[in-house]
């Protein structure tokens, strides 16, 4: 065991305004979770663009939200879905991890986004729930559905540049955020209902080695890590929700920080933005908020912020 890491206090970097707030509407996602299905947002997957707009969605209601660097929220984008992961692709469009119906790419100036991939061989996904891009852009994300402790059945799937989707690992207790460690040989998953994080090893045919445990967590109320987000050095931001904070671990599983939450206690998932990537960029899905923290080593950058190679199109 190790002993409790320093605190840092975060500040709300912008809020969604009551002109957004849906409290009225009945929410499809939320009434099969909440006793409450008139939730008035449920802000999550947060990404920056190379405007250095913060994109995210609200899964409660189908939208896609960009925030401004002074924290003005727009509509980018609102359609018949539950958004739930987003991440930004080179040329621009966003793709989207979508609960509901599956991988969808919103290309830019499009109103509603496109499906590109709704399941294997056909079929329809569990569930999926978060992604991310490697440098040579090919897509990982993880399918949740309602897997849990009792019937873990969730997996963990990579969609290759040229359309071929493999699938990488089942048998999760529910996959949730995932992230690639800055050489890419290893891949991080948030298990939510085991309230862990598992180490993938990726072997250099893209095949995985032996699956581990990286950090086990403790407490959160019933909940688990949700989303990730990889520094520079290797150190890993795992968000916490109904703890209230994020954990930085380094390489190794050393508990470093703990960004403490300055509104509710859901933060939901991460990104590190800025001019200079030392911003740690957190969504807070009970207030509506965005929350920001100072950190001391850059974010990894990702891939729709580094230099373009062939052989990234992801095309259906």
């Amino acid at each position: 065991m190790f002993n409790a890491p320093p605190d840092r206090t975060t500040e709300v970097f912008a809020q969604l305004p009551a002109t957004l707030r849906a409290q009225d509407r009945h929410s499809r996602w939320a009434s099969e979770r909440f006793v409450d299905a008139g939730m008035h947002s449920f802000l999550e997957g947060p990404s920056f663009d190379l405007s250095g707009h913060l994109m995210l969605v609200d899964i409660a209601h189908g939208r896609i939200f960009g925030i401004s660097p002074e924290g003005q929220f727009s509509v980018r984008a609102q359609y018949d879905g539950e958004p739930n992961g987003l991440k930004i692709h080179r040329d621009g469009s966003i793709y989207i991890a979508d609960h509901h119906h599956g991988i969808m790419r919103l290309a830019p100036g499009a109103a509603t986004p496109e499906l590109i991939c709704k399941g294997p061989r056909g079929g329809h996904f569990l569930g999926v729930n978060d992604l991310f891009f490697a440098r040579n852009g090919d897509l990982y994300f993880t399918d949740q559905g309602d897997s849990d402790l009792l019937a873990p059945t969730g997996r963990v799937y990579r969609l290759r540049g040229d359309g071929t989707l493999d699938l990488l690992m089942q048998g999760l207790p529910s996959p949730n955020g995932l992230v690639l460690s800055p050489d890419e040989r290893t891949l991080f998953i948030a298990v939510t209902k085991a309230n862990a994080i598992w180490r993938t090893p990726l072997r250099a045919d893209g095949s995985v080695g032996r699956v581990g445990l990286f950090v086990q967590l403790s407490g959160s109320a019933g909940g688990g890590p949700d989303g990730l987000a990889m520094d520079e050095e290797g150190n890993l931001a795992v968000a916490h929700p109904l703890m209230g904070a994020v954990w930085l671990f380094s390489p190794s599983g050393e508990p470093l920080l703990r960004v403490r939450s300055c509104a509710g206690a859901a933060t939901t998932n991460i990104a590190y933005g800025g001019a200079d990537r030392r911003t740690l960029y957190i969504t807070e899905s009970h207030t509506g908020s965005v929350l920001r923290c100072p950190m001391d080593v850059a974010g990894k950058t990702m891939f729709s912020h580094s230099a373009s190679s062939a052989g990234v199109s992801l095309e259906p």
